[in-house]
């Protein structure tokens, strides 16, 4: 019966200084019941202000409820299109599988939404350490170029990014 039962989402985690908010993951990782059944979840919490930066699961859909406070939340579809909305308690949104999503505590409380993943191991790559944190980096040529911006700007993004 342990393999099918979990606490790992019961309290708040503590809060990261950098962006003010915490993901906690039940997977199959550490919540063997989830073994082949094609889900998990997650407990995110955010302080005002906090922000879980742009990142993308490459193999899970990600539903998200919200059940204190009030959160600003998007995805980019690949048309480049930003589809956007303000949360409150009870509210749900969809992100869908690979599509980069982003969300923000806008209130002044903080905040905690539940999450559910399509898969035991959905993977989550964030996208500012992807691009500005990699190991090994990417050359600085090809992030000034790509963003337009000089070589000295992109090390400075590195070393913040790296840092955070």
């Amino acid at each position: 019966a342990d393999d099918f039962t979990s606490s790992v989402l019961r309290s708040s985690a503590t809060h990261l200084s950098g962006v003010q908010a915490i993901v906690t993951l039940a997977s199959v990782d550490n919540f063997p019941g989830l073994n082949t059944l094609g889900i998990s979840a997650a407990r995110s919490d955010f302080t005002p202000g906090g922000v879980n930066p742009p990142h993308v699961h490459p193999r899970a859909s990600e539903l998200i409820y919200v059940s204190e406070g009030t959160l600003f939340v998007g995805f980019v579809a690949s048309d480049d299109k930003l589809f956007s909305a303000t949360l409150y308690p009870g509210d749900l949104f969809i992100f869908p599988q690979g599509l980069i999503h982003f969300q923000m505590n806008v209130g002044e409380t903080p905040a905690v939404a539940i999450v559910s993943f399509s898969s035991q191991n959905p993977g989550t790559s964030r996208v500012p350490k992807a691009l500005f944190a990699s190991n090994p980096a990417i050359d600085d040529a090809v992030l000034a170029r790509s963003f337009g911006v000089n070589e000295t700007e992109i090390q400075h993004l590195k070393q913040i990014i790296s840092s955070s």
